[in-house]
């Protein structure tokens, strides 16, 4: 047994000494200084990070607080910024969105609706709705106040303490409705915090279970944590900082000269393609055309359906008319839009799902009577910033239920703006949720043979 030992020991030492013959080598043939000086200067310096491991952990945590420092600032530019670093505490209330940052330790309490930073500075109390719709206050009923507390005293004991920073944000607003939670929230949560690599834990007020479900392959995209429902925990939870609200820049848009990082819409399709493993980067990818006829079932519906599929299908398409139970569930929704050359659908929310299509395909939005406003800077804009090409398909008063409904000679028809006088709700009730569609095939088909030509499908001959 002894004999055995002695040959693992001068075995193991042989296996050293080769590496290190090895390493001395390989400094020879890459360096003209002597290798065994080189060699030496890695060792040495090697042996000074361990020692400083073990002997000063207190200077690697001193870096790993500036580092999230750093990465915190990013989000403060000008004045804010200069508060920030004398306080550790700023907040910025724009047109659309309150965001305040803070470098400071923080504890959540009072179930999530008290958040306390600590501070040498004198008490200071500041009111704050996450969510990036500050200027409706329809959407803002929605959503809780947080109280956010700068002091030095009073401070909750930890009941959990986190070693990534917290990004608070409400679930509430007009969530429900496809555009204004890719619009309001997951849009605005990739410019605040995708910069931060995942190492953040999110904090959901207004927590509803549906919503986290419905967009969970994001938030796992987002943060390497599981969200906490505050209201639900009843917890003090700590972290090194936080972020509470959410960036806002524009209707489905990013300005990438305004984000940590520089990302932009491309960057953001290019998230949404990872995050729900879509396959399809470029239209040109596809074999076979297919088109996609988003259908509503209350309002701007389509009366003749079946004439707008049929004229697809003569050109050649695969048609898909999705269901609303479909649409719901993103996971596989997602995918579906991804593999269609062409979407075509009525102004509304479900044009969202414009961001899964590949780049290149072509988005077709039939725009009703005095929509023309809405769908432009709704779907149109954002959908050539993410570079799907886009085509408008305008109902002539023919092609609406408004005409049949309150005739050729009312003001409905003939004098638009004396309806949007009176104010949005008399002008929703009757352009947006009164008002119903049936294209002419004829001028549909001339759309989507436009539509092909973008793509570089060939037209079958009559």
């Amino acid at each position: 047994m002894r004999e055995e030992s002695r040959r693992l020991v001068i075995s193991t030492t042989s296996v050293i000494c080769l590496l290190l013959i090895a390493l001395v080598c390989i400094d020879g043939f890459t360096s003209n200084a002597n290798p065994f000086e080189s060699w030496k200067q890695k060792l040495s310096n090697w042996r000074g990070i361990l020692q400083r491991r073990e002997v000063d952990e207190g200077v690697i945590i001193e870096e790993e607080e500036e580092s999230l420092k750093f990465v915190l600032r990013r989000l403060v530019r000008g004045e804010d910024r200069q508060e920030l670093e004398n306080t550790g505490f700023s907040c910025h209330f724009d047109l659309h969105s309150e965001v305040c940052v803070v470098t400071n330790p923080v504890r959540i309490g009072n179930n999530g609706l008290t958040i306390h930073v600590s501070s040498d500075q004198e008490r200071n109390e500041t009111t704050v709705r996450p969510y990036a719709r500050r200027e409706d206050e329809t959407a803002m009923n929605d959503v809780t106040a947080l109280q956010i507390v700068s002091a030095d005293t009073n401070l909750p004991p930890c009941n959990y303490t986190h070693s990534v920073p917290a990004m608070v944000f409400s679930s509430g607003g007009f969530t429900g409705n496809v555009f204004h939670e890719f619009n309001e929230i997951i849009i605005p949560l990739f410019i605040t915090c995708h910069h931060f690599r995942s190492q953040l834990q999110f904090i959901i007020t207004d927590f509803q279970p549906w919503w986290v479900e419905k967009y969970n392959r994001i938030l796992k995209q987002l943060s390497n944590y599981e969200v906490i429902n505050p209201a639900a925990d009843g917890s003090v939870h700590c972290f090194p900082g936080s972020v509470i609200g959410l960036k806002y820049h524009n209707n489905l848009a990013l300005n990438k000269t305004e984000i940590p990082g520089g990302y932009s819409m491309f960057d953001f399709r290019h998230f949404l393609r990872k995050a729900y493993n879509l396959q399809v980067n470029d239209v040109s990818e596809i074999q076979k055309p297919r088109a996609m006829l988003i259908t509503r079932n209350e309002t701007r519906r389509f009366l003749n359906e079946h004439e707008m599929v049929r004229a697809m299908e003569e050109l050649g398409f695969q048609v898909v008319v999705p269901t609303d139970n479909w649409m719901s569930n993103l996971d596989t929704f997602a995918e579906v839009v991804n593999s269609c050359n062409i979407m075509v659908g009525a102004h509304g929310a479900a044009l969202t799902n414009e961001l899964f299509l590949p780049n290149g395909a072509v988005m077709v939005q039939v725009v009703p009577l005095q929509l023309e406003w809405a769908s432009t800077n709704y779907f149109g804009s954002p959908a050539n910033e993410m570079g799907i090409n886009y085509l408008e398909y305008k109902i002539e008063p023919e092609e609406s239920s408004l005409l049949e409904k309150y005739g050729r000679d009312h003001p409905v028809i003939t004098d638009p703006q004396s309806i949007v006088s009176q104010g949005y709700y008399p002008f929703r009730a009757v352009y947006v949720d009164g008002q119903d569609l049936k294209v002419n095939i004829t001028r549909f088909r001339k759309t989507i043979v436009q539509a092909m030509e973008l793509i570089g499908l060939s037209v079958p001959l009559d």
